[in-house]
């Protein structure tokens, strides 16, 4: 490995992380912020809607912002605003402002739903580059992240720290780090400026119509979801819904967070020894298992040790799938794209609405959507098998 490929790597590796560390940050302190807001479940739904307003705008740009200026800028300008996002959450939360918060919400969704796209567009690059299975180690330190802000949080929430400092405190931990290593990441990845690409547009609905595509996007979707639930809703789950106080609640998150960073970091070596499709498809009844627990099991043994089934189960979906999708066909950066779209909606957009599920059956029974996702997940999985090679039809040896 060269130098300019390692330093490059090292570049993804802490781009990652720090998204993860400012969403454990933010989910962790949901139990103050809502009594601080004193909302009910339904309105923190609402609230969470900020979050999908921002998220989308920023997905459906980032495909042509992409294509049009290169991954390094919009990762730039979405890792700023997610930072930008946890400040003004926590200044909406010390105001006791609702809408500010949502509007934080808004403006850290619009940076993920941009610069997390951006950056898989880059990750699956050097991974391509380096020649074996990285993805998983790279959404790994999204999951270390959150493992190191969970546990922060679930501190300072039981010492009861004020909020604002502790996500001002994030933000800026964020922005140097970006300072940091930004320059590292060249400018043209994912820039569409050859003579002879296709166009933008052209090159999505071509990778739209792809029934390959379409199925590794379900599988995303689906294992996107119940990470993405877990990341909004699993302190409240346990909170309201298996009887633990908020410092617990947080402390089970920061054990599922550590199952998905162990699940990342290990994930790489089966699915270089199984192939994607066995590993996928591994992880989605590994993952339905847990929410099962979670759900129909009235324990808070079992809820706390479901959570590491949960959150093995939703380690590999979503990196072991991006890189399928940029193997399914040409245009590998507008497949990889339009894949992490997929993702990012569910990631993002589809917890806001088990708020309103939660509001009428309770937060542990909204969770059944999530459930049935990911049980239909694991038949869509042969679809990732790469048709580059022998290792997804026959398993490596030795």
């Amino acid at each position: 490995m060269t130098a300019d490929l390692a330093r490059r790597r090292t570049a993804v590796f802490v781009l990652f992380f720090v998204p993860g560390l400012t969403t454990s940050s933010w989910v962790t302190r949901t139990p103050d912020v809502r009594d601080m807001l004193g909302a009910s479940t339904a309105q923190m739904g609402l609230i969470l809607f900020g979050l999908s307003v921002g998220s989308m705008a920023g997905i459906l740009c980032s495909g042509g912002l992409v294509a049009r200026w290169g991954a390094r800028l919009v990762v730039l300008a979405g890792t700023s605003a997610i930072a930008a996002g946890a400040a003004l959450i926590g200044i909406g939360a010390a105001a006791g402002t609702g809408l500010g918060v949502a509007l934080g919400l808004g403006l850290f969704g619009l940076g993920m739903g941009g610069g997390e796209v951006a950056l898989n567009v880059e990750g699956a690059e050097v991974e391509r580059l380096l020649g074996r299975s990285t993805m998983p180690a790279m959404h790994g330190f999204f999951s270390l992240g959150t493992v190191v802000g969970a546990i922060a949080g679930m501190c300072l929430t039981a010492i009861g720290f004020p909020v604002l400092v502790h996500l001002v405190t994030v933000a800026g931990m964020v922005l140097a780090a970006l300072a940091l290593v930004i320059r590292s990441v060249p400018s043209e990845v994912g820039r569409r400026t050859a003579a002879g690409r296709p166009e933008p547009g052209a090159a999505r609905a071509a990778a739209w119509k792809d029934p390959t595509l379409l199925l590794i996007g379900c599988v995303i979707l689906a294992l996107a979801m119940a990470e993405g639930s877990a990341n909004d809703w699993l302190p409240l789950v346990m909170v309201d819904g298996h009887g633990f106080d908020a410092a617990l609640g947080s402390a089970v998150y920061a054990v599922f967070a550590a199952a998905m960073t162990v699940g990342r970091f290990v994930g790489g070596r089966f699915v270089d020894r199984f192939g994607r499709a066995a590993a996928l498809c591994g992880s989605a009844l590994v993952g339905a298992a847990g929410l099962a627990l979670v759900i129909f099991v009235d324990n808070q043994v079992v809820a706390a040790a479901a959570a590491v089934l949960w959150g093995l189960g939703a380690s590999l979906g979503f990196p072991v799938a991006l890189s399928a999708a940029g193997d399914s066909g040409t245009d590998s950066a507008a497949r990889v794209a339009l894949a992490a779209t997929v993702g990012y909606v569910a990631f993002l957009v589809g917890p806001p609405s088990l708020g309103y599920l939660g509001e009428h059956f309770g937060l542990r029974h909204a969770l059944v959507l999530v459930l049935a996702l990911v049980v239909a997940a694991a038949f869509a999985t042969p679809a990732a098998r790469s048709p580059q090679g022998a290792r997804d039809a026959e398993p490596a040896r030795g």
